[in-house]
């Protein structure tokens, strides 16, 4: 039986100096007119700046979390009361109609096992943009290895079952979608619109490679401790 005290959504965000970013991403998802119960979980690893600030004033729940997205993405799955969760990155802002798609998803019971990701965007129009766009989107879609910052939605349930995700300090969006599968795995045309500072400042093809390089250690079994320590 649904509790009435228990939100349908909970939307997940893992942040660490985001000030600059959690303020338009909260107001993103309010801006769609969701018409069902949903809180915001921020889960922050000690940020020094204004997020906690912002996302308080937002109303989101604040959980203190010791930083690592993976660890604060398990954190904020144990703390969320939703029926179904949402995680989403903190420089990412979903595009208009995300609801739409996402309520139709929710509301169809053989879905109840399966999860959902979005189209993947840069706030960036240009050609090198719109070509890591395309690689990012034929990747998702083909190979069904989409990456956090395109979200990712599912029931409670099936979150519990999968045992959540892993405390890494890095591929922990790699590591869960292996466990849910390419059957069990939709794309909503809906865009999580994600900001291009990080391709901006290391360049459109040093950063992908870098993501594959990091990408190919982690299925060669290389432990993502060390894969972190090559990342950063």
């Amino acid at each position: 039986m649904l509790s009435k005290d228990r939100p349908t959504l909970s939307i997940i965000i893992p942040t660490l100096n985001e000030g600059y970013n959690i303020g338009s991403t909260i107001d993103a998802l309010k801006k769609d007119g969701i018409r069902c119960r949903y809180d915001i979980v921020v889960v922050d690893g000690g940020s020094e700046d204004q997020t906690v600030d912002e996302a308080r004033l937002r109303g989101a729940q604040i959980v203190k979390s010791e930083p690592g997205r993976g660890k604060q993405l398990a954190a904020g799955g144990l703390r969320a009361r939703g029926y179904w969760f949402l995680f989403l990155h903190a420089d990412t802002e979903l595009s208009s109609g995300w609801f739409e798609e996402a309520e139709r998803f929710m509301n169809d019971d053989a879905n109840y096992r399966h999860a959902a990701v979005f189209s993947f965007l840069l706030d960036d129009d240009t050609p090198a943009a719109n070509v890591l766009e395309a690689i990012v989107n034929w990747r998702t879609k083909i190979l069904a290895l989409p990456y956090g910052d395109q979200g990712l939605l599912m029931s409670r349930s099936l979150y519990h079952d999968l045992h959540g995700y892993a405390p890494f300090a890095i591929m922990e969006d790699v590591e869960i979608i292996r466990r849910i599968g390419r059957d069990r795995l939709h794309v909503f045309k809906a865009k999580a619109i994600t900001s291009a500072d990080k391709y901006r400042r290391d360049g459109y093809f040093f950063r992908p490679m870098k993501n594959l390089f990091c990408l190919c250690l982690y299925f060669l079994g290389v432990p993502t401790r060390l894969i972190s320590k090559i990342y950063r």
